[in-house]
């Protein structure tokens, strides 16, 4: 989605408050989506501070908190969270793991295709060697749900997309394509600058 770099242009223009009322329902989406992040929400998004919304290209709402992106939407699409805060709360997302092959693609932008999450590098719910950072409680992912990617062999994790298809359906098709790439370490919204 942002493959390109861009630049939020004038932050007077472009950067307004959010209101308290808007500001408690972000607060409530962003639970119902991320229930893992309950414990950590008060440090997230506090109450008394002031959240900030930047527009940027392609009809992208950012949310920010003293210039430290937080979450971003693209119109009526699922609350995304920015790498960043993937990266200060990882064990807070649903996450999988692509092999050493898919990576050069993932930090081009490319559409993550489900043999990158079946091979011997991969990792998805269910798997025997999956350990609890991929175990989901049990649970397979659906389609639709928003994941976290992390890398073989890399502490952080790369990108944050949308799943294409579920887990249970990747691991008896094995091809196809599995995560939408929305934002990815080195994307525009990584690189721009909020300061």
């Amino acid at each position: 989605m942002f493959k390109k770099d861009f630049n939020a242009g004038s932050k007077t223009k472009q950067e307004q408050q959010v209101k308290s009322s808007a500001q408690r329902g972000i607060r409530t989406k962003v639970l119902e989506t991320y229930p893992r992040l309950e414990p950590y929400i008060d440090d997230i998004l506090p109450k008394k501070e002031q959240l900030d919304l930047l527009k940027i290209p392609d009809r992208v709402n950012l949310y920010c908190l003293h210039s430290t992106p937080l979450f971003w939407q693209h119109m009526d699409d699922p609350i995304i969270p920015h790498l960043q805060l993937v990266h200060k709360y990882p064990w807070c997302f649903s996450r999988v793991r692509i092999d050493r092959g898919g990576v050069r693609f993932v930090l081009s932008g490319a559409t993550l295709m489900v043999p990158g999450l079946t091979s011997p590098g991969g990792r998805l719910p269910g798997d025997e060697d999956a350990g609890e950072v991929y175990d989901h409680g049990g649970k397979d992912l659906e389609a639709g749900e928003v994941v976290v990617v992390d890398a073989e062999g890399k502490v952080n994790a790369c990108m944050v997309g949308v799943l294409k298809m579920g887990s249970k359906e990747m691991k008896e098709k094995k091809k196809g394509i599995a995560i939408e790439n929305h934002h990815y370490v080195g994307d525009g919204l990584w690189k721009l600058d909020l300061s």
